[in-house]
């Protein structure tokens, strides 16, 4: 029998989030540099990974920010990169949908990429639950403590950092495991597949919209495919 409480759902969100921390710490310090490179304050710096507390779309606003960027035009553009996030919820909506609202609330905030990847298999393929709203928390929670503290880290000791170690090919790698963890059905991979053929050429988009628009084809084929899932080959 599956325990089900609060607790263990809980500690076995934290479990299956702890390998992904080891591409984004390196993120958060990244992101602790950069800030403080281009001039953001390091009380903003800590501040913005709570307030926006998305990797990619921090990045972004501290680009905006270097270049003196006007305040709509930056929020627009932080908006956009966000966007990827209303698939996330539209992915555990179903799930969560008898929690009050205050659950809700809390659990949209955490749910950032590492946190949705390490969570959908277990809201979807796992045991329905009433507990397991909790292993999404679990996995949230740790994310956003290690992002916090690696982004503070980053504003510290950003500097002592060694230029020959790199660590900007971290965020690539981050995204690669989540891509990893992300695919369990055929759908998912001809997802991956369909994007990935995509982006290239429409990386000659302006504004970044290439990544978006490489996106919807990825999430068409992923819609077209999904019927097929299950079915014998």
């Amino acid at each position: 029998m599956v325990e089900d409480s609060p607790r263990s759902e809980f500690l076995a969100g934290v479990r299956a989030e702890l390998p992904l921390l080891l591409g984004v710490v390196p993120f958060g310090l990244i992101f602790g540099v950069l800030g403080l490179a281009v001039g953001i304050p390091d009380w903003a710096v800590v501040l913005s990974s709570s307030l926006i507390f998305g990797g990619s779309s921090q990045v972004v606003f501290a680009q905006l920010w270097g270049a003196a960027t006007p305040a709509p035009v930056t929020v627009a553009t932080v908006g956009v990169v966000n966007l990827r996030h209303l698939l996330y919820s539209a992915a555990v909506a179903e799930y969560l949908r008898a929690l009050p609202w205050r659950w809700k609330l809390l659990l949209a905030y955490l749910l950032t990429d590492e946190a949705f990847a390490a969570a959908i298999k277990r809201l979807r393929d796992g045991p329905a639950t009433p507990h397991r709203h909790y292993f999404l928390l679990g996995t949230g929670a740790t994310l956003w403590t290690g992002w916090q503290l690696s982004t503070l880290a980053g504003v510290l000791v950003g500097e002592a950092i060694p230029p020959t170690w790199s660590l900007d090919f971290s965020i690539a790698l981050t995204f690669i495991a989540l891509l990893v963890l992300s695919v369990h059905r055929r759908s998912d991979a001809w997802a991956a597949v369909a994007a990935a053929g995509a982006v290239i050429p429409a990386l000659i988009l302006p504004h970044k919209l290439g990544l978006l628009a490489a996106a919807a084809v990825g999430i068409a084929c992923g819609l077209f495919m999904a019927r097929f899932d299950g079915k014998p080959q």
